[in-house]
């Protein structure tokens, strides 16, 4: 038996004397007795605690205890607790049957055989502590069976996404490996035409124009490729927490205007225009190359996905943060896909539209955060897609270093 957790009995007589009598007789380590006068405190100890036994005495001015159970029994907090009475009446009065009939256990009468009363409770008490050890058992059980349904449901999860990974991954290496053939297919092409000419002795008839746009040819599959690799190293680094933030002075409309004009010819190859909102110039602490690097993947996101529709730059600034708006005119982008695109490996390519490797949204964030700023889109399908990055323009909110 436990004596952290005691059986309660519950002894009901009007004479004090009676009371304490009983006390010393069923008391006992490993259980509490409570003592009632009469049944409303009987009922009011019954509605506070839960009872292993409750001994009634039969004979009790107001209500008696066969009322008393009664009142018990119609009461489902009190109606399974086990009843003994007790009558100093004689055995010629048949209480003992009406005891019965109110559904008591036993009738005991005056006076009490000691080694019977204590043999009684000794019974009920081992009853209920079985019983509170079974109730201990199923309670354990039921946590262990509620634990095993979390771990399967967490070894599913993590098993779906595991092959998951294992898509993302063998999709990736495909998708680095078209990335990187497709400027090494055309780098391997010129090449061979050049060592072919030099081979025949043509290739002092190639003019200067045609050798400058060979070698800007060279120079942007180069970078392409230099691009794809240095976004996989960023990643790499964001997830181990050693990509380095270098804040500085920067004056970001400065800034903007020198990327919309060098993105001014792609824009034109699209179809689209690039245009800034003229704004007086706002002053920053922030790692210039990385702020440029963002700006660049927001534009080059936002020609790819614009359709050849106008692209529209503008800041809005309060003091304390800088907004910076790339609005686009394209398809937009579909409710369930507002968060996905910030995923690395994730892209919004569909059906043939552009694709990528899908890390220039994620590495875009991960430098906002690294800030103490935030990267955010609004979109609705077929009115464009508006991508709002906000920093703050104070130095001591820009951490050392961001970590994935």
């Amino acid at each position: 038996m436990s004596v952290q957790d005691p059986s309660k009995l519950l002894i009901v007589d009007d004479l004090p004397e009676n009371l304490r009598a009983l006390d010393a007789l069923i008391r006992g380590e490993e259980r509490l007795v409570f003592q009632a006068s009469n049944g409303d405190e009987a009922l009011a100890l019954m509605l506070e605690h839960e009872f292993a036994l409750a001994i009634l005495d039969v004979q009790m001015p107001g209500m008696d205890g066969f009322e008393l159970a009664e009142l018990m029994r119609g009461t489902e907090r009190t109606r399974n607790i086990p009843i003994v009475f007790v009558s100093a009446a004689g055995r010629e009065l048949n209480y003992a049957f009406k005891g019965y009939e109110t559904g008591a256990v036993d009738f005991l009468y005056k006076p009490l055989d000691s080694d019977a009363v204590r043999s009684k409770v000794n019974v009920f008490v081992t009853l209920d502590q079985q019983r509170r050890q079974m109730q201990r058992q199923m309670a354990a059980l039921e946590r262990s069976r509620q634990e095993q349904e979390t771990l399967l449901r967490e070894l599913n999860q993590t098993q779906e996404e595991l092959q998951r990974s294992l898509r993302m991954r063998d999709e990736f290496m495909s998708l680095v490996a078209h990335e990187l053939r497709t400027p090494l297919n055309t780098l391997f092409l010129e090449t061979q035409m050049r060592s072919l000419q030099l081979k025949r002795g043509t290739l002092a008839t190639i003019n200067p124009d045609q050798f400058d746009a060979m070698i800007k040819r060279d120079e942007r599959q180069i970078k392409a490729m230099i691009r794809l690799i240095d976004d996989m190293l960023d990643v790499s680094r964001m997830r181990s927490g050693q990509l380095s933030i270098r804040p500085a002075q920067v004056e970001l409309v400065t800034l903007l205007e020198r990327v919309v004009s060098d993105l001014s010819l792609q824009a034109a190859a699209t179809g689209s225009t690039l245009t800034l909102r003229e704004h007086h110039p706002v002053q920053g602490c922030w790692d210039e190359f990385r702020i440029e690097q963002v700006v660049v993947n927001l534009l080059t996101n936002a020609l790819r996905y614009g359709g050849g529709q106008p692209v529209e730059v503008s800041v809005q600034y309060n003091g304390d943060t800088v907004r910076i708006d790339v609005r686009d005119e394209g398809k937009g982008i579909a409710p369930s896909d507002l968060e996905r695109i910030f995923e690395p490996y994730e892209r919004g390519a569909r059906n043939g539209e552009p694709k990528g490797l899908g890390l220039g949204l994620y590495i875009s964030r991960q430098l906002a955060i690294s800030h103490g700023g935030e990267l955010t889109v609004t979109s609705k399908p077929g009115e464009g897609s508006t991508f709002s990055l906000v920093l703050p323009t104070c130095e001591q909110t820009v951490p050392a270093a961001t970590t994935a």
